[in-house]
């Protein structure tokens, strides 16, 4: 049996504002004890529950029908610009159009479990993490497959 050699893609270049994140949360990090005090579940939960938060507004503001899918919170039926690539999570909840195959909520499920740890942090060090699903370590370890990528 003969396999077709995949083509090399070449990854994207990380933006400025990606790169300038990458730095900020590098330079963060090296600040002793930092990295710990915003891991503590007392400081990234709230975090975790007011993106929770933002993103049920969000749903809610713009008509989305509102569900729980395989264990995930979501809003679907929302316009394409109201999320990123085929849907985001943010919090606790996901946001998409109609995008909830089973493989993609499990995907979007680990995300939810990401928030939980991070909080608000999440945000820059996803960013930081690199918009290459496939050298982002949030996206491999919520499984590139399931998640379509």
């Amino acid at each position: 049996m003969r396999f077709a050699a995949t083509p090399y893609v070449a990854p994207i270049a990380p933006s400025t504002f990606a790169r300038g994140m990458a730095g900020l949360v590098a330079g963060a990090v090296r600040v002793p004890g930092l990295r710990s005090l915003l891991l503590l579940p007392v400081v990234a939960r709230p975090g975790y529950w007011l993106a929770t938060l933002g993103a049920f507004l969000w749903g809610c503001l713009l008509l989305g029908h509102w569900g729980r899918r395989s264990g995930l919170f979501s809003f679907v039926n929302l316009p394409g610009w109201a999320f990123g690539r085929g849907g985001t999570t943010i919090g606790a909840i996901y946001l998409t159009h109609d995008n909830i195959r089973e493989g993609v909520l499990e995907h979007e499920l680990v995300h939810t479990q990401q928030w939980k740890k991070y909080g608000l942090s999440f945000v820059p060090l996803y960013i930081a993490a690199g918009s290459d699903a496939h050298g982002n370590r949030f996206e491999v370890e919520a499984g590139l497959e399931r998640g379509g990528y």
